[in-house]
């Protein structure tokens, strides 16, 4: 039993040919309602058909759940994607029991509420996102936290500081970050300062797709900043029909005592039938959380996207870190600048638009880094680069000691064919003229 869970835990390691295919469809689709997050991770049995399994979002059987027992709000472990492995944090929809076990005569017991983060279910995520870090594999998180848990004994147990934990994992992230609304999800409160990806921008980045929500605010919160009752109030007589029927009437002159207040009677539930369905119009805009944060875009829960654009992040820091020893002090978007350039420079400016397709640009990076091609674009570019080093590196030292100029000449035409010192001679009587 040891040894099989010894090679779970190593398996995730190398990058492995998988025969689930990855354009599948991902059968299990989040609900509204509560459900196992381990469904829309590993797939299940077809409810209707228990000879057929639906499967999930990642290869199948390739989940290994790891610190299960503690802090069951939180689900994190191992997966593959394609055949790539990956790191993988979900939330807890259900509500869950916490049980105290340090006496086993002790009854006491806690309900946790899901999609909330409390300090054991913080720690947790953070201390699994260190690990995750540690092994060198990208993250995945699917997003679906309402906030961090404020009572007063969460409070003491020092929930804030896990928090910050999580902050402190993810800026310290070496690894590609895709981080996942899925549907039906709300990212919330607390938990959507904590994943902005602000926080580590050369590798996190942030998906929702088109039925999910955001915001540091609850809609109804956001409703009041943004629309107060009385400008909802006059909205709603000047476009619903029911509201400027009542209005018309209220206002008639010809209205006697008792109408009056029957039309009031009528009036009030009208406008509270109007609120919460105005809240929840509000609520679904994406144009707010597209504003609020570093959104790349809304996509379905689609193994294929992601496969192709987690493997173009992978690829593309393989070929940075080639580049970084002979670009110093370049950031990381001068470094995909570069990129971007000799692509266009490689494929023609009639396949720019190439850029923006992961798929197309998987093919064009892996042709770049075999090793048995080195008359590529990228390989040129980099040597190139790496010749510009070099002699900066050599004028800098001349110039901070002018007095091993002479030295450095004799020694370095020591190391030239003849022809090159023939041409060094010649460049140098010229310059004597």
């Amino acid at each position: 039993m040891s040894i099989a869970k010894i090679r779970q835990l190593r398996s995730p390691l190398p990058i492995l040919e998988t025969g689930d295919p990855i354009d599948r469809e991902v059968e299990f689709v989040p609900t509204k309602a509560p459900y196992d997050p381990r469904w829309m991770l590993n797939g299940r049995q077809n409810p209707d058909d228990k000879n057929c399994w639906q499967k999930g979002f990642f290869d199948h059987k390739s989940v290994h759940k790891i610190l299960q027992p503690w802090a069951q709000t939180v689900v994190t472990g191992r997966a593959r994607l394609g055949g790539i492995p990956v790191g993988v944090i979900c939330v807890e929809t259900r509500t869950v029991e916490m049980t105290i076990p340090a006496d086993p005569a002790n009854l006491d017991s806690e309900t946790k509420a899901g999609q909330v983060w409390f300090p054991d279910s913080a720690y947790k995520t953070a201390q699994a996102m260190k690990d995750f870090n540690g092994e060198e594999l990208p993250l995945m998180i699917f997003a679906k936290w309402r906030g961090f848990s404020l009572g007063m004994k969460d409070m003491h147990d020092q929930v804030l500081k896990f928090g910050s934990y999580i902050v402190d994992a993810l800026t310290e992230y070496n690894q590609p970050i895709m981080i996942y609304i899925p549907p039906y999800a709300e990212l919330r409160g607390g938990a959507w300062v904590v994943l902005d990806p602000t926080i580590n921008p050369t590798h996190m980045e942030m998906y929702a797709d088109e039925l999910s929500r955001g915001g540091v605010l609850e809609p109804e919160g956001t409703v009041e900043i943004k629309f107060r009752r009385k400008d909802l109030e006059k909205t709603m007589q000047r476009l619903d029909k029911t509201c400027i029927q009542i209005v018309e009437k209220l206002t008639s002159p010809q209205l006697n005592p008792d109408e009056k207040a029957e039309l009031q009677k009528d009036w009030q539930p009208a406008k509270r039938s109007y609120f919460p369905c105005t809240t929840r119009w509000l609520s679904s805009l994406q144009i707010s959380m597209t504003a609020q944060a570093e959104w790349r875009r809304l996509v379905l829960l689609s193994r294929e996207f992601f496969y192709w654009h987690l493997k173009r992040r992978l690829l593309e820091r393989q070929l940075k870190r080639k580049m970084k020893p002979v670009t110093h002090n370049v950031g990381e978007g001068e470094l995909n600048s570069m990129l971007h350039r000799w692509f266009v420079e490689d494929r023609g400016t009639v396949n720019a638009y190439m850029w923006e397709d992961d798929k197309a640009m998987v093919q064009w990076l892996t042709e770049q880094i075999r090793e048995d091609s080195m008359d590529n674009a990228v390989s040129d570019n980099i040597r190139c680069l790496q010749r510009e080093h070099v002699l900066q590196q050599v004028r800098s030292l001349i110039q901070d000691n002018p007095e091993v100029a002479m030295d450095s000449i004799v020694h370095i035409t020591q190391h030239m064919t003849p022809s090159q010192r023939s041409e060094v001679t010649r460049i140098l009587a010229n310059m004597d003229t």
